[in-house]
């Protein structure tokens, strides 16, 4: 696992030292911003991650609720636990009563 780590770590190092030219990025009004290209490729990908999981939120908040509700009890139907008897208690029934299983 380290060496998958060490090999990407060492691509991406060779890309950023390949890539020191300085450009400039035209905004409006005649607006720029002049940095190192690897500089403006990380911006670009940052923000396309981060707005990605901000448009995601909503959706997954959503199923996140809707699982929820699907795996809570329903509160119309009351079900009746009866304890089970001493020749039926074994270490699995043991084990699930404690986990609440």
């Amino acid at each position: 696992m380290w060496l998958l780590k060490a090999a990407i770590f060492f691509t991406l190092f060779a890309f950023a030292l390949n890539n020191q030219q300085l450009v400039a990025v035209n905004f409006f009004f005649g607006t720029f911003w002049r940095a190192n290209l690897v500089l403006v490729v990380l911006t670009a990908f940052s923000t396309g991650l981060l707005l990605g999981v901000l448009l995601m939120m909503p959706r997954w908040w959503k199923n996140r609720k809707n699982r929820t509700a699907e795996t809570s009890p329903q509160t119309g139907t009351a079900t009746e636990k009866t304890a089970p008897n001493a020749a039926e208690l074994t270490a699995d029934t043991l084990t699930m009563a404690r986990d609440g299983l």
